[in-house]
């Protein structure tokens, strides 16, 4: 065999030591059965690795391999592995996977958690206005997000989500850019939720208002919380549903109790007379409470059979949202008169102790703590996964891709995401939260097109969902939701503007500092691929 030669060497996973594999010369090909079995089985103990290596030639090698003799990668190449899941080497036990229920809690939670902080829209816009657009908003923007999400997590069904997405389409700069915008925006929105719990158990609790005992209860809710989201995925998703039960609960009985005390006519305010629109919060408060449908993405490698579970759980999840949206909205706007500034975030408690009494407004307001725990435990397992994927991609040191032996949990992943978070929930945040949105929405833009690209770039890829459009009608459904982050984008500060230039460069300065590092090897980079990369 001449050093020159390609073999194809074949392993399976889980096998025991003794197994030996198979050789295939160049000029052979696997077995069709067998190749139809690595293609499509999704089964732990049938997944095999597939992959090409050089061998260098000895009349030694032409028998079979044993583990204990085997062939080194050539020097100066990255090895290449299949896509990183549960089932990695990375990894001493299997974890469960997220199967259809918790996952459909998990997306809810990634996007809304409950009605909790709709009522700025009210305030900004009057109820007609906040009514039409928690109806129409869903259709131009959560709906095409969520459709797109589908196709590509069961095209693409490996961890890293968006990020492998826009990798595939235009290669590991705009990789690695899409994972900077997303995890800055995502990681910054992890660093609200221990201090939302604060601030609504100091209602409760006034000593959490202030000084050290509030100091210490952000680290410590966000330490115990952080360590919840090591215990597992599956334990995450199982938490989201009981969390998704007990804070939307109060919400049902409310617009229940609501019925004998709703006038119609109040749905067709404009609001009161003299108070001028404020489209600016008006149109972040509809952005801010139905974003984010991508995020399960990033853990697309942890969902039982993603090819059937992400569509449908999608589609639930999208009723869900909705649903939770629309109806307390209807409820409190057609029984509830108050001044219309008295709308701000957090007044559904409020009008919950008008329409039935201290206990309902009581039970709300434990239900925004038990939301505020959802979102950040599904965020956070979004930005973890996302650092994996990014490690699978060699975008990342090979680091980020470690996993707890016990849980299977990517615990660099987790522990990075939560050092960020805990730094900035101590700081003024709030411009740093409008360019983390600017940023997100930057990082949608380049999704878009990522999506039309690899439509229009491999359209005989296979696809287990498919959106049923031809690109003509898929570039105008894009289109417009696109035009609504450039109106975002538009009407934001001249400091948001700066924030997000800087975490922009920021993150280019990174990709470059890492593809340095590649070169001299002063880190380990390991690129992991599914056998489907070969055919792109």
């Amino acid at each position: 065999m001449s050093s020159a030669d390609t073999d194809y060497v074949l392993l399976k996973c889980n096998s025991p030591p003794e197994f030996n594999p198979e050789i295939l010369k160049k000029d052979s090909s696997p077995p069709p059965s067998l190749y139809s079995r690595i293609k499509s089985s999704s089964n732990v103990i049938l997944k095999y690795i597939f992959f090409k290596k050089k061998i260098l030639g000895s009349s030694s090698m032409s028998g079979q391999l044993t583990p204990t003799n085997p062939i080194p990668p050539p020097q100066g190449q990255n090895q290449e592995l299949p896509t990183t899941t549960a089932t990695t080497a990375t990894t001493a036990v299997a974890s469960k996977k997220l199967t259809l229920i918790p996952l459909i809690f998990l997306i809810y939670f990634e996007v809304a958690g409950g009605p909790y902080g709709e009522e700025p829209a009210v305030q900004a816009a009057g109820p007609l206005l906040a009514i039409l657009g928690f109806l129409i908003f869903p259709f131009i923007w959560s709906i095409p997000e969520a459709l797109i999400t589908a196709e590509l997590s069961t095209a693409f069904p490996g961890n890293g989500g968006f990020v492998i997405w826009a990798d595939r389409a235009f290669g590991p700069f705009f990789g690695s850019l899409m994972g900077t915008w997303k995890f800055l925006s995502g990681v910054i929105n992890i660093a609200a939720f221990p201090a939302l719990c604060i601030n609504y158990l100091k209602r409760i609790f006034p000593l959490f208002e202030s000084g050290l005992p509030r100091t210490l209860a952000i680290l410590i809710s966000t330490v115990l919380l952080s360590f919840l989201n090591y215990t597992g995925l599956a334990i995450v998703g199982y938490t989201a549903v009981v969390l998704g039960i007990v804070s939307l609960a109060p919400f049902i009985l409310m617009s229940l109790i609501a019925i004998p005390q709703i006038h119609p006519r109040r749905w067709i305010s404009l609001g009161q007379k003299g108070v001028k629109k404020d489209w600016t919060l008006f149109f972040n408060t509809l952005f801010w409470n139905l974003n984010f449908w991508d995020n399960v993405s990033t853990m697309a490698g942890e969902v039982e059979n993603p090819q059937k579970n992400f569509p449908l759980a999608l589609l639930l999840s999208v009723i869900l949202t909705c649903l939770g949206y629309i109806i307390p909205l209807v409820a409190v706007t057609g029984s509830v008169v108050v001044d219309q500034s008295e709308w701000e975030a957090g007044f559904m408690a409020d009008a919950a102790r008008t329409i039935s009494g201290k206990w309902l407004k009581f039970w709300i307001e434990i239900g925004a703590v038990l939301s505020s725990i959802g979102l950040f435990e599904a965020q956070l397992s979004s930005c973890a996964y996302q650092l994996l994927g990014m490690a699978d991609l060699a975008i990342l040191p090979r680091f980020f891709a470690l996993r707890s032996k016990q849980f299977n949990t990517p615990w660099v992943g987790i522990l990075f995401s939560t050092s960020i978070a805990l730094g900035v929930s101590y700081m003024s945040y709030t411009d740093i939260v409008s360019a983390a949105n600017f940023i997100y929405g930057l990082g949608m833009i380049l999704e878009f097109a990522a999506f039309l690209w690899l439509r229009k770039k491999f359209p005989t890829m296979k696809r287990p969902y498919k959106i049923p459009l031809k690109l003509p009608a898929l570039v105008i459904m894009c289109l417009i939701p696109c035009a609504f982050l450039v109106l975002i984008m538009v009407i934001a500060s001249h400091l948001v503007y700066l924030v997000s230039g800087l975490m922009t460069v920021a993150g280019i300065g990174w990709y470059f500092f890492m593809k340095l590092c590649k070169s001299k090897r002063w880190l380990v980079f390991q690129r992991v691929f599914d056998e489907d990369e070969d055919e792109l």
